[in-house]
């Protein structure tokens, strides 16, 4: 493996594109975000808030019946669609056009929530990110990834990853089979951890922020979120995810002062995300 290349400010902001003063919501990119099941509708709510609050012009959550009416009130300012079943998804249909989705969180793996996800990735072209229960269900059922769109981006825990690439003997190792699955599938791997690394083919970056009060339940359904906001902004997939990154750790830089590491959760991701954002606008 070659040596990764270390994701710093600098770097940063040189991928980073402020916000035009003439732009309206029309053109800050549409995200949808697939998420929830019965008792898991807090990751809907946290990934599509999330979204919303990296610079997307409008967000729309596709959630199961039981979570229509907690998206709508917990979330004013993003639109939901719901699924005709009550407790998970089952079915996933939508006549909007979103320039990016996300799938997995809170999702759970029924059988009908797998045979959702499968017709789902059957017809769909739009970038896409994939996370949680979506992982897990990919990998119960290999066969599926060859249905991926180009640099999809993946976004797997140790322990989903495992269960992606198999077990691996020592660090290298693992890194080797990382490499191999992306290049093998054409996606982009957020390899999730401390610290976190971002994985496109042989190109592989190190993010410098963060810490451990990102330890914490939640803290991966806002990474999503803020992934896929950059992706519906027309960043380029590994871009996306290098900027999502970066900030969702730079959130817990800021706060640390303030929260400590025990009390910082996963909303206070999002409540930061404002000042890490103005942080890049006085550098830029």
């Amino acid at each position: 493996m070659k040596q990764p290349i270390s994701i710093h400010k600098a770097e940063i902001i040189q991928r980073y594109k402020p916000i035009d003063s003439q732009t309206h919501k029309g053109i800050q990119g549409h995200a949808l975000i697939i998420a929830g099941s019965y008792g898991k509708i807090g990751a809907a709510v946290l990934a599509s808030r999330a979204c919303l609050k990296s610079g997307c012009g409008l967000v729309t959550s596709y959630v199961p019946e039981c979570g229509y009416e907690i998206l709508q009130i917990s979330n004013p300012e993003v639109m939901t669609l719901s699924d005709e079943s009550e407790k998970f998804i089952s079915n996933i249909t939508f006549n909007i056009k979103p320039q990016a989705i996300a799938i997995g969180p809170g999702l759970g793996q029924e059988t009908e929530t797998q045979k959702a996800v499968h017709d789902f990735l059957k017809t769909n072209s739009v970038p896409l990110v994939i996370d949680a229960d979506a992982l897990n269900i990919l990998s119960i059922n290999k066969q599926w990834l060859n249905l991926l769109q180009p640099k999809t981006i993946l976004t797997p825990h140790p322990k989903e990853l495992e269960r992606l690439i198999g077990k691996w003997t020592s660090d290298e190792d693992k890194f080797d089979k990382t490499i191999t699955f992306s290049k093998q599938y054409n996606v982009v791997i957020v390899m999730k951890g401390a610290p976190t690394f971002i994985i496109d083919g042989e190109t592989v970056y190190e993010n410098t922020t963060g810490n451990a009060a990102l330890a914490t339940a939640g803290s991966g359904d806002v990474l999503t979120g803020i992934i896929t906001s950059f992706l519906a902004q027309s960043y380029e997939p590994s871009i996306a995810a290098i900027l999502g990154v970066y900030l969702h750790g730079f959130t817990a830089d800021i706060a640390l002062p303030e929260t400590g590491y025990q009390s910082f959760i996963a909303s206070d991701i999002i409540k930061y995300l404002g000042k890490a954002f103005l942080s890049l606008e006085k550098n830029k």
